[in-house]
């Protein structure tokens, strides 16, 4: 199979994480005899510091003309603290799913057995985890309309929905609680905001076509407590765009490492993948950043274009690596794989369809580890 994949590394660690996202693909191409074309991009900080516009139109056009987009991270501390500036990395990103009609953000929360010592929950908390998150991405309070009053002393920000907007990502939750465990959670703010109670009209007047889904209404807050209390209730939480930035951050958390959590958005044409974490500016050019949530998102990229056999590939080593502890310093401080090797050697175990074997003492040689 050929497509064509639009890379954008963005900012901080994404161009590292994006670096063995490139490995993996690779060695699936040579696995599976496909040719996946990779063509890089500028977006974000490192858009504005070339071009000065966060998203050029003319990678906007690249992006609506390939088959996907893959995408690093997003964001720079010298962008963070000044409220005047008008120019800003986020801008590129949010620019991007308007675009591209990215209105389905999925996120999938899973946990590892390696990564329960690491998640601040108790083990027994984290039994039967299993979620994923539906957040609606182009609309809400982070694309209504913005004021600010001539003075500087007043400033609003329009929350809008329409039943539209609301439906058509309902619709991509229900059909995914129907292949899961049949249970769906609505989570809003209906006794506050008027939005939220056309969400939950919506939802209420959607369920009668899915008879077999059990849907369960939860306020915001309770969600947030709840998903620390009782995680392993929840199966698939539908939200608007808001409180799911904000609640699939905290669910990351349970994992032990936001290094583990990828996401795909969806829309009507092109679908991206990225991770769910930012840019980390800190470990940006030392090598540490954990690259498995960007490898699990090209494993969802696979899925998208249905080719499931090498999704489980990906994912197969993926747990591999974990299991040989051949992980970054987010996971374990005792001997950490360096960035470039985890994604070395998840190719690798790719590229030999799982049948490799290591030397754990040269293990950050890369791949003179292997015997």
């Amino acid at each position: 199979m050929n497509k064509k994949i639009i890379v954008l590394s963005g900012d901080g660690i994404g161009p590292e994480v994006i670096a063995q996202a490139e490995k993996v693909i690779k060695a699936v191409d040579v696995t599976y005899n496909h040719k996946f074309e990779l063509e890089n991009g500028l977006i974000g900080a490192s858009s504005i510091d070339t071009t000065g516009e966060p998203l050029t139109d003319e990678v906007i056009e690249k992006c609506k003309n390939a088959d996907a987009v893959l995408l690093g991270a997003i964001g720079d501390p010298k962008y963070d603290n000044d409220p005047s500036i008008k120019v800003r990395p986020e801008q590129g990103l949010l620019k991007l799913r308007k675009a591209l009609e990215l209105y389905s953000n999925i996120r999938p929360i899973n946990t590892y057995d390696i990564l329960k010592e690491v998640s601040p929950l108790k083990n027994e908390k984290l039994e039967g985890v299993d979620l994923v998150i539906y957040r609606e991405l182009t609309g809400g309070i982070y694309f209504g309309e913005k004021k600010l009053s001539a003075d500087g002393n007043t400033a609003s920000d329009l929350c809008s929905y329409s039943k539209e907007e609301v439906s058509r990502i309902a619709k991509l939750a229900f059909e995914a609680a129907q292949l899961r465990s049949k249970k769906l959670t609505l989570v809003d703010k209906a006794n506050v905001l008027e939005t939220s109670r056309l969400w939950r009209k919506v939802v209420q007047d959607m369920a009668a076509d899915y008879p077999e889904v059990n849907v369960e209404y939860m306020f915001v807050d309770n969600a947030a407590m709840q998903l620390v209390l009782n995680p392993a209730s929840f199966d698939v939480v539908l939200t608007e765009n808001m409180f799911g930035d904000i609640t699939s951050d905290l669910a990351s958390v349970l994992t032990g490492s936001l290094g583990m959590l990828p996401s795909s958005s969806l829309g009507k044409n092109v679908g991206m993948f990225e991770p769910c974490h930012g840019s980390y500016p800190q470990a940006a050019g030392k090598d540490v950043a954990n690259p498995m949530a960007t490898i699990l998102s090209v494993a969802m990229m696979y899925d998208y274009f249905g080719l499931y056999d090498e999704a489980i590939a990906i994912r197969e080593s993926v747990n591999w690596a974990l299991k040989e502890h051949v992980v970054t310093e987010d996971i374990t401080k005792e001997n950490p794989s360096p960035c470039s090797v985890v994604g070395d050697l998840i190719a690798y175990h790719i590229e030999e369809q799982g049948d490799v074997q290591l030397n754990k003492n040269y293990i950050k040689d890369s791949k003179n580890c292997i015997i």
